[in-house]
């Protein structure tokens, strides 16, 4: 069996086809993932045995690069072309391919499998896609919504229209020149009529809504990727000589909007009496200080590290918050973009954590945001929900892959 999995965007979209990968591999499936030429990918989808095909530039640098909301259009056909060129070679021979990623992403890639004649599952790893009149589509920079509209099946009325305007021109220039016909609604090819969520039950529930949704949706549990690394030397024993620090990291996000993030942190943590565990990041997070309080880390297994740490301090990616939640740690979300405002809000909603709401924490909007995450109470709630999230989603999913196309 050959499976194409294919996406475009950060770490936390790339962070779960490794999971998967890596179980249907177990299962004796051929596997390539699609993905952005990133460094830090290839090596990661290396350690679980798999190949990358590289698709378009470089996600770091389309980050740090921040276009403007203006030039979104522009980027999203780029992002299409590239998913006509790379998956289509790709893609032929394969059994099935799996696309997720950021909306033109997965419309390039869905269109390249009907072209082929390949079938294929659309995945979300956030369900702020799925229409669903419980709550707000997610918005995008430039395109909100009118204030006075907060009837939310009007809403994504509005998200459909948004959609077809940023990407339809572009998705049907490539489908043309692909011999296929043109979609009318963007959003509603991709979603297709059984899209898959790939998040935790526990953490962000499904709620169906006859009547509303023409499609039926597939919860498979968040897509972890069992990381067996362990620490290294200098920070276990960093770990061990004092009291359990405050981790803060934002992985791919470049916190544009705070340049002095790493000095507000570390103050905001010292306030508490705390040691801090800093991680680099696409921020490049680090300490101009000889205090001996804090450690600055690069790559590291955050499934080991969070157990030992009093707090998380992160920015709600859908992967971070799983593995924070799943810890048992306490969490200050302070969310950049796209869809960790809705991570942020939910850790606020069961109580595991702080949602800070803001994307520029400030030493004193820290400083208050850990008060509560320190609290014995959140740190009680925290532990409760962890014994709850699970951790079969990939089995789940590579098994479901396997008995459909295998």
């Amino acid at each position: 069996m050959r499976v194409l999995l294919s996406t475009y965007g950060s770490r936390g979209d790339v962070e779960p086809l490794a999971g998967l990968a890596a179980k249907l591999r177990d299962l004796g499936a051929e596997v390539r993932v699609c993905a952005p030429p990133d460094e830090d990918f290839e090596r990661r989808l290396a350690e679980v045995g798999v190949a990358l095909v590289p698709v378009g530039m470089s996600a770091r640098a389309l980050t740090k690069a921040a276009p403007p909301p203006s030039a979104l259009p522009e980027r999203a056909a780029q992002v299409i072309a590239g998913q006509f060129e790379a998956v289509t070679a790709a893609a032929e021979g394969c059994d099935v391919l799996v696309a997720t990623g950021m909306m033109p992403a997965a419309a390039g890639a869905l269109s390249v499998a009907e072209k082929l004649g390949v079938p294929s599952v659309s995945v979300t790893f956030q369900q702020l896609t799925l229409p669903s009149p419980y709550r707000r589509p997610l918005e995008y920079a430039g395109r909100s919504f009118p204030l006075e509209v907060t009837d939310n099946r009007v809403l994504w009325e509005l998200d459909a229209e948004i959609n077809n305007e940023l990407f339809g021109a572009a998705i049907n220039t490539n489908r043309a020149a692909a011999g296929l016909p043109p979609v009318g609604d963007v959003r509603g090819y991709v979603t297709g009529s059984r899209p898959w969520l790939a998040t935790d039950p526990v953490l962000d529930p499904w709620r169906h809504a006859p009547g509303f949704t023409d499609f039926d949706v597939v919860q498979t549990g968040a897509w972890i990727v069992p990381d067996a690394n362990p620490l290294p030397p200098d920070l276990v024993a960093f770990l061990g000589a004092g009291a359990p620090p405050v981790y803060v990291g934002f992985g791919s996000m470049p916190m544009l909007a705070a340049t002095d993030v790493a000095q507000a942190a570390l103050a905001a943590v010292r306030a508490h009496d705390r040691r801090v565990v800093m991680a680099r990041g696409w921020a490049d997070l680090d300490v101009l200080d000889d205090r001996g309080d804090c450690f600055v880390v690069g790559e590291v297994n955050q499934q080991a590290l969070f157990p030992r740490m009093a707090a998380v301090v992160h920015h709600g990616g859908a992967g971070t918050t799983t593995t924070a939640t799943r810890s048992g740690a306490p969490q200050v979300v302070v969310p950049q973009a796209a869809d960790q405002p809705y991570w942020a809000g939910r850790v606020a909603d069961l109580g595991i954590g702080v949602d800070h709401g803001g994307p520029a924490p400030t030493t004193e909007s820290l400083s208050a945001a850990l008060a509560t995450a320190l609290n014995p109470e959140t740190r009680a709630r925290a532990g409760a929900v962890a014994g709850g999230i699970r951790t079969d989603g990939t089995a789940v999913a590579a098994k479901l892959l396997v008995d459909a196309y295998g």
